[in-house]
C-alpha cells in the first residue's frame, strides 16, 4: 500500500491539524522530539504503519496506533452511573 493512501477518517492533532494520509502521519511522528518519539506508545504507532504499507494490513491499524498514542496522557476514566446493570433486581416469586 502507498505512503499516499488515506485514512477512513482523519487524525485531528492537538494544535488542530490533521493527518489525512500515513505519510502525514509517518512525518509527524519522525519530527517529534527524541524523548517523546522513543516513548513506546509512538513506537507501537511506528510499527503499525510500517505494517500497513508494506504488507497492505487495513489502515485502522496505523490509526488505532497513532490515535493511542496522542492520548497517551489522557486518563481512563470508568463512570459506574452510566449504565444500569441487570443483576440483583429481578426476584423468583419463591424468594418474595
Amino acid at each position: 500500500m502507498p505512503w499516499s493512501s488515506r485514512f477512513d477518517d482523519p487524525i485531528p492533532l492537538p494544535d488542530g491539524r490533521q493527518l489525512v494520509t500515513l505519510m502525514d502521519a509517518g512525518n509527524y511522528i519522525t519530527k517529534l522530539p527524541r524523548a517523546e518519539h522513543d516513548a513506546p506508545e509512538w513506537q507501537a504507532a511506528m510499527e503499525a504503519l510500517m505494517l500497513v504499507v508494506e504488507l497492505g494490513v487495513p489502515t485502522m491499524y496505523a490509526r488505532i496506533g497513532v490515535v493511542r498514542a496522542l492520548n497517551r496522557h489522557v486518563p481512563r476514566t470508568f463512570n459506574p452511573d452510566r449504565k444500569d446493570h441487570h443483576w440483583g433486581r429481578r426476584k423468583l416469586k419463591r424468594d418474595q
